[in-house]
């Protein structure tokens, strides 16, 4: 008896969407962007010292510092992050070697802010800004590990993420960081290159300012054309102003290295919310870095503001 035409099709179907499955499943897999160069090259000590300068650059502190406490090495997490896929929650990277990270090697750190990979071989999700991150030197990513080895270890370990169904599956990151996630090696470090390259690894790498300056598509990456513009806090709290020169163009190097050093505006305006921690990590670099920064950004083409 030969099969029915439906039979046939619905055969065909099914086996097209399982292929499809597979597929997916097979190109979604986390993968590391270490080399074995880069492992051997990360097993080798760091330098304490400028890992505190990364650490302050990075603004670990902002995120992972214990809310309701006032020691911001006391890297506890728990600080909650409500976005429109629901509330991430971020870890305790203290040493402690069992809530934390003390049981890390310098390459797992690497793996989770070059690649948005764990030890465990999963995504991160981009809460953890490796999208910028990426961009990082081994060295520095080496020095920030000597540094965090330094610091107290933290008991506890924050609850889960709260996410809905499908955000709560790993794996369809994947397919998001072939769209979005494009890692790359930048020629500078936190202590070399000139001027204006060196502010562009602090705002775009370490800083990761476009993370929050910048508005979002539905899939919560970010749109190209609004980069430095403006965008909605992902928390629904307020709107990460516009700080390409459409907006502080008239600023002077000197007035934005005061607004990352005190918090002033050239309008008198005192700068509060989550940027106050911002610029409390900021001013911790030596004053040329704020210059560097300053440069960059009235470098950047201006842009309209993003729509609140």
């Amino acid at each position: 008896m030969r099969p029915r035409p439906v039979t046939l099709c619905l055969g065909v179907v099914l086996a097209v969407l399982a292929i499809g499955a597979a597929s997916a499943w097979m190109v979604s897999a986390p993968r590391s962007h270490l080399t074995r160069a880069d492992i051997d090259f990360l097993d080798q000590p760091g330098d304490f010292k400028k890992g505190a300068l990364v650490f302050a650059a990075a603004d670990c502190a902002s995120c992972h510092a214990s809310p309701g406490q006032p020691d911001r090495m006391h890297l506890g997490g728990g600080f909650a992050l409500p976005s429109p896929f629901g509330t991430f929650h971020v870890p305790n990277i203290s040493p402690d070697p069992t809530d934390g990270i003390g049981n890390w090697r310098a390459q797992d750190l690497a793996n989770a802010l070059l690649s948005g990979v764990s030890p465990r071989g999963e995504h991160y999700y981009p809460a953890l800004p490796y999208t910028s991150y990426a961009h990082m030197t081994l060295e520095d990513v080496r020095d920030l590990m000597a540094y965090l080895r330094t610091l107290p270890a933290v008991t506890g370990r924050p609850i889960a993420h709260e996410l809905e169904f499908p955000f709560n599956v790993r794996r369809i990151l994947g397919l998001w960081k072939m769209l979005y996630f494009h890692p790359s090696r930048p020629a500078l470090t936190m202590t070399g290159g000139d001027a204006l390259s060196r502010g562009r690894y602090l705002a775009e790498a370490l800083g990761h300012c476009a993370e929050c300056h910048s508005a979002r598509n539905f899939l919560g990456a970010i749109s190209r054309d609004t980069r430095f513009a403006g965008g909605a806090d992902p928390e629904g709290l307020g709107f990460a102003p516009n700080i390409t020169p459409a907006a502080i163009g008239d600023w002077s190097t000197d007035e934005i290295v005061e607004a990352l050093t005190h918090r002033r505006t050239p309008a008198f305006m005192v700068i509060g919310s989550s940027m106050a921690d911002v610029v409390a990590n900021v001013a911790e670099l030596p004053r040329e870095d704020r210059e560097s920064i300053a440069l960059y950004l009235k470098s950047l083409p201006p842009r309209p503001t993003s729509s609140p």
